[in-house]
């Protein structure tokens, strides 16, 4: 069976920077789409991927 695995660990000393960054997703999101931020993740830590297959899901809801 094929699925997805999404882990995130988080710094005890960033816990509050996560807090905020939660509550202000919605303001945060006005500015730049989960979509631009996530593509953002991926390059940054060199991440290959292919868009198209990435967001497949996406499109279809």
């Amino acid at each position: 069976m094929a699925g997805w695995v999404w882990c995130f660990l988080i710094c005890r000393s960033q816990l509050d920077n996560v807090y905020k960054y939660i509550q202000n997703q919605e303001q945060h999101h006005k500015k730049k789409t989960f979509k631009e931020e996530y593509l953002e993740i991926l390059k940054k830590f060199e991440i290959d991927y292919d868009e198209h297959f990435l967001f497949d899901f996406w499109d279809k809801v």
